[in-house]
């Protein structure tokens, strides 16, 4: 395999779709209201994009030197478990996808607020380096929060109210409820996807000493959170839905549920941890189509 190729690998090309899901839900809500702006879209995607992949390089070298990546993990190996990469050039990766992120979250900042709102354009710099320390602290360091039960939760923050509050205020600078509603579905959907990865590695991890939400609950208790996620997104998700639809078609975005309540079921059905890997990818397509959906239909008008 060629270095090229192990980069893209390390950046998890598969987990991009779902990272973007709330920028596009926040870009429908824009076109919905009348503020949306092309440019706008184009750098928040650029930004996102940029912070999934470092959290993707974060998450291979953290549980890469904490030894959580080994011979019982069930999913697809990493890069520094492999030994394709050293920590030393995850590392410089990390760094050098920080500095370009940050770069393109300035413009997007400038593009947005102009020269006349600082005091916004503070808030969102520092919330884009907290965007960057919560991508590297998840796995990284001592302290890291995904080896003590709280993955869950900062993705609900950073998926679903970063993304989409954060996003839509962008565009127009207010926080209708319509758009707090709308964070929701993102937001528990990427926990979903979450709590399956920690749900198909519950053993291993358990194993490693990373305490996972999954690990709290145990095997029965996880499926009733899982179901519990993946409904509140749908109650959700159908009255934002409702809430803009102007037509018909404008309905739908709705499809996406379909899988969701079929992942459902197979998850209550499955016997075996590593059957759900191909789950993670089904779960996390539905958020992004319903996010395309969402936007698409409201661009044609």
């Amino acid at each position: 395999m060629t270095k090229l190729k192990v980069w893209i690998a390390a950046a998890r090309l598969r987990t991009l779709p779902l990272s973007v899901s709330g920028i596009l839900i926040a870009a429908a809500l824009a076109q919905y209201s009348e503020v949306f702006n092309g440019l706008i879209l184009a750098l928040s995607l650029a930004t996102t994009l940029g912070f999934q992949i470092l959290s993707n390089f974060a998450n291979d070298y953290g549980d890469g030197i904490k030894g959580t990546d080994n011979h019982e993990r069930v999913g697809p190996a990493r890069a520094l478990q492999s030994g394709a990469l050293s920590a030393g050039q995850l590392k410089k990766g990390m760094w050098i996808t920080s500095v370009l992120t940050l770069s393109i979250a300035l413009l997007l900042i400038y593009v947005a607020f102009g020269k006349d709102n600082f005091a916004l354009s503070i808030v969102y710099f520092l919330l884009g380096i907290a965007a960057i320390a919560a991508a590297i602290k998840y796995t990284v360091g001592s302290s890291a929060y995904g080896y003590r039960a709280l993955g869950d939760l900062f993705v609900f923050i950073f998926f679903g109210i970063v993304s989409v509050a954060g996003g839509y205020f962008l565009y127009a600078q207010k926080l209708p409820l319509l758009v707090l509603l709308s964070a929701v579905v993102p937001g528990v959907w990427s926990a979903a996807v979450l709590n399956l990865n920690n749900m198909r590695d519950r053993k291993s991890d358990i194993n490693a000493n990373k305490i996972t939400l999954a690990v709290k609950l145990g095997e029965e208790r996880s499926k009733f959170y899982h179901s519990f996620l993946l409904l509140a997104g749908i109650a959700c998700g159908g009255i934002v839905t409702h809430w803009i639809a102007t037509d018909g078609w404008h309905y739908i975005p709705l499809l996406a549920v379909v899988p969701l309540l079929l992942n459902m079921l197979t998850v209550w059905t499955t016997k075996e941890a590593k059957d759900l890997d191909p789950e993670l990818k089904k779960v996390a397509l539905s958020t992004f189509l319903f996010s395309l959906l969402l936007l698409v239909t409201q661009l044609i008008g």
